[in-house]
């Protein structure tokens, strides 16, 4: 599950994100992310922040200023931006690979069923979340729409 603070990063890049695509984009401010994004501004800016520092988008001084995207929407990644704003997203951290630590509680990780368990579904989410870009967000799939038309509460 993702965080709220992730999911206002996601809103705010794809108001940056649709703001590119236009054939001149403009800088936006604060403001007019949270307006576009429906995001409180109080929090976008620590957050703008984190995701500036990332790479991912710059933010321009003066009176025309605000944040634009750095790289293309297919050149951000889903996962790393998770990471970013989230930390790691192994759900054990035995599992992580860039944050691995042995579970205290664990006498051998070899034979652990948990770990295992765990360790198949992880891997298959790794797979799907490490190929999704900002640029498969913007797209909207019949696929997508029948999965969510078909799972209430899910």
């Amino acid at each position: 599950m993702i965080t709220q603070k992730m999911k206002y990063a996601l809103k705010a890049l794809l108001a940056l994100a649709d703001e590119a695509a236009k054939g001149q984009p403009e800088p936006l401010t604060i403001e007019e992310i949270a307006r576009r994004s429906d995001t409180p501004k109080r929090f976008l800016e620590h957050i703008l922040l984190e995701v500036r520092n990332a790479g991912v988008i710059a933010s321009i001084r003066g009176r025309s200023g605000g944040y634009v995207l750095v790289r293309k929407p297919y050149e951000i990644s889903i996962s790393e931006l998770l990471r970013t704003i989230d930390g790691p997203i192994a759900p054990l951290p035995c599992l992580s690979r860039r944050h691995y630590q042995r579970c205290e509680d664990c006498a051998d990780e070899a034979t652990c069923r948990i770990r295992k368990v765990f360790a198949e579904v992880f891997w298959s989410y790794l797979v799907m979340i490490d190929s999704l870009t900002l640029q498969d967000m913007l797209r909207s799939t019949e696929v997508a729409d029948q999965l969510l038309a078909g799972t209430p509460g899910a």
